[in-house]
């Protein structure tokens, strides 16, 4: 027996409560500034509201894939609410799925996200208000870390409920980071010259060498 999906789904306030949560916390971390700044927030906030509608509003997702889901995993009932937490219930997690070892990875990847993004964005804020290029704390290991911040936290909530949508949208999401990333180096370059250039020989872009950056 099945459950009725519009007793698990359907809670339209959750999600827009929890979508309006995520959002304005990033935003108190982020701080977007320019045009770049809110487009890359854009991309982000999309992607939120995504997965909470899912999460509550229409197990999209879950009825595209039901078939499928019941042939090989015949035990679960697939439209109960905690079943959307696949990953648990795909590799016979029994216990609550909310503390399954994936529900804790995600945690792990969403609040480390979060941490990044705040702590850059302190260190960015200190070298825009002096006038120079931002190169300590997350910059002396990569030179995007509120972006890779963002991936974190979007690969988080991946793990945690994924869904069509959202794996859809996370290469886009990646994609789009690096091309406002290398939109970003540009200006970088322009405005910090020799600077920047020694800056970017030795810190790479998105994954830290986990060494000791070279003065600069």
């Amino acid at each position: 027996m099945t459950s009725d999906p519009g007793s698990s789904y359907g809670l339209w306030l959750l999600v827009f409560i929890n979508s309006a949560v995520f959002i304005l916390f990033a935003f108190s971390f982020f701080k977007p500034q320019t045009s770049r700044d809110w487009r890359s927030f854009g991309a982000f906030s999309a992607f939120i509201v995504a997965l909470f509608v899912e999460m509550y509003g229409f197990p999209l997702t879950i009825f595209f894939l039901s078939g499928w889901l019941q042939s090989n995993w015949p035990g679960i009932d697939w439209f109960a609410h905690d079943s959307g937490h696949l990953l648990e219930m795909m590799f016979g997690w029994e216990a609550n799925p909310h503390f399954g070892p994936f529900h804790f990875l995600s945690f792990a990847f969403i609040g480390g996200g979060f941490w990044l993004i705040s702590v850059a964005w302190h260190h960015l804020w200190a070298a825009q208000r002096a006038g120079r290029l931002a190169v300590t704390g997350p910059y002396a290991r990569i030179r995007h870390p509120q972006y890779v911040g963002f991936a974190l936290i979007m690969a988080g909530f991946l793990v945690q409920w994924p869904t069509i949508l959202t794996l859809a949208m996370f290469p886009v999401l990646v994609w789009m980071y690096a091309r406002l990333a290398k939109s970003e180096e540009a200006d970088s370059r322009a405005r910090f010259g020799e600077a920047w250039e020694r800056y970017a020989e030795n810190v790479p872009a998105f994954l830290p060498r986990f060494r000791e950056v070279a003065a600069q």
